[in-house]
């Protein structure tokens, strides 16, 4: 049986493509899994004592139900101030190249972290975190560097990894920052006479990970190596800027031929990084749609299901002490950790990215009904080995939804129009994932409790779910089978 052969057949059948895969070059590899716990440890870190600093503090003059509100508030100005500065620490990458920015994002974490825990004001509190947020764009560039040591044979493998340093850093962030802080009384042989301690009792717990976020900026400066191939140096880039806003001399330039509108491949500067409306092509305007659908659902149920945990069964949850939702959660981010290293890439190479990024949105639709059945069993039999099995098969079908951030940064590098605007089109995708994760917890977080107020809509919650589960699946029609090429 013959078959028909053009310019765009594959030198290779895809069962031939399979068996050359690319070894991870594991040096370099490593050191970027290494720098992706400084986020995730320092965030973390300062969740066991938020609430008790919003306290100490007295912003809430003994009002307890103001604290949660004050504690989203500093939770809340880190996302904003990130969305406001994410992109452009993406697109200057593309310039300057990812060590240095990279660089500036872990000494602008150490340094936010030293403050935190030097802050006697709420005031004090929001300016720290609005600092970590604004110099910190480095997930999308440490993402964009990932990529750039990969290639399609590999990409799935590594992206598979990328669970487990948060995964690390969410456990070790909360170890922290729970048994550092006030030190004079838990350990008072050691730190017991130390005035300083007593009068700033978190500050150990944001020293731990401030340090180590320094040594983490250390280790990348002496080892880590420059994935950018050209760059441009800081001031020189400052000065084409300067140049471009003091001019007043336009010239209209020939434009080139945009017929083809997936793509700009064909232009002469392939090797530069593009300007941001030439960015906005249909291929990373459908991979940024499904990535932002995507953050919001899932920042959405993360949100609600430890308020769900947490509050009490006549009122439609589970009524779990903070102990039990604790472990809960940590098994869950162990088991999704090991689950991602070890199966993601076998599932990619067997199904496809497309298949398995649709499933995982999919099973957001019986993630949600599992909600209210645990209620139900647990208003039936009480806390019995059945709602155990619900909720443990609950938090199985969120690890297919976590597939899907894997899925969605190989089809955003896919999309990006070259591979020098890489950082950009990922800046693009975090900044829009920052502002939906603004609103996602805040929108979730209503809905469930105008829920709980009026028995008449205690499923409103749910019907809010999963609207955005039916759009989220919806929206990932839009992507394309076969993974998008470059060049056609």
């Amino acid at each position: 049986m013959s078959h028909q052969v053009d310019e765009e057949t594959p030198l290779l059948r895809p069962e031939e493509q399979l068996k050359i895969k690319t070894p991870l070059p594991w040096r370099q590899f490593s050191i970027i899994l290494f720098l992706q716990l400084a986020e995730p440890v320092s965030a973390q870190a300062i969740a066991p004592f938020a609430p008790q600093l919003i306290r100490d503090l007295g912003v809430t003059h003994g009002d307890e139900s103001r604290v949660a509100y004050f504690v989203g508030i500093m939770y809340s100005v880190f996302y904003v101030a990130q969305a406001l500065t994410t992109l452009q620490w993406n697109r200057l990458s593309d310039h300057v190249g990812r060590k240095p920015v990279i660089l500036a994002g872990l000494f602008g974490i150490s340094v936010s972290m030293f403050l935190f825990g030097l802050s006697k004001t709420f005031g004090g509190l929001i300016l720290s975190r609005v600092l970590c947020g604004a110099l910190n764009g480095n997930g999308g560039v440490i993402r964009s560097m990932m990529i750039d040591i990969t290639d399609s044979s590999n990409m799935a493998q590594a992206l598979g990894f990328l669970p487990l340093p948060w995964m690390t850093g969410s456990t070790l962030g909360p170890l922290i920052g729970g048994s550092l802080s006030h030190p004079a009384d838990r350990f008072p042989r050691l730190f017991g006479q130390s005035t300083f301690l007593k009068t700033y009792p978190y500050f150990l717990a944001c020293a731990g990970p401030a340090l180590f976020t320094a040594f983490m900026w250390l280790v990348m400066y002496i080892f880590l190596q420059e994935t950018v191939p050209m760059t441009t140096s800081l001031w020189s880039l400052i000065r084409d800027k300067c140049r471009t806003i003091l001019t007043f001399v336009h010239i209209k330039l020939p434009q080139p031929d945009r017929s083809n509108s997936d793509t700009v491949q064909g232009s002469p500067d392939d090797s530069q990084p593009l300007p941001l409306s030439a960015l906005m092509t249909p291929r990373v305007l459908i991979a940024i749609s499904n990535h932002a659908t995507l953050a919001l659902l899932d920042i959405a149920l993360r949100s609600l299901i430890p308020v769900f945990y947490a509050t009490p069964v006549n009122m439609g949850g589970l009524g779990l002490d903070p102990l039990r939702i604790g472990n809960i959660l940590a098994v869950f981010g162990f088991a999704n950790g090991l689950f991602q290293v070890f199966f993601f890439a076998r599932l990619h190479d067997r199904f496809g990215t497309k298949v398995v990024y649709t499933c995982g949105v999919a099973s957001s639709v019986p993630t949600i009904i599992a909600f209210p059945t645990i209620n139900m069993l647990s208003r039936m039999y009480g806390i019995s080995t059945a709602v155990w099995f619900a909720v443990g098969l609950q938090l199985t079908m969120t690890i297919a939804l976590n597939m899907c951030y894997s899925c969605g940064s190989m089809y955003i590098a896919a999309a990006s129009p070259n591979r020098a605007s890489l950082g950009a089109t990922n800046g693009v995708a975090h900044t829009v994932a920052a502002c939906v994760r603004i609103i996602g917890p805040a929108s979730a977080m209503s809905m469930f409790s105008f829920s709980v107020r009026d028995p008449y809509y205690a499923w409103a919650v749910y019907y809010f779910m999963m609207m955005l589960g039916l759009l989220a699946i919806g929206v990932s029609f839009l992507l394309p089978r076969q993974m998008w090429t470059r060049g056609n």
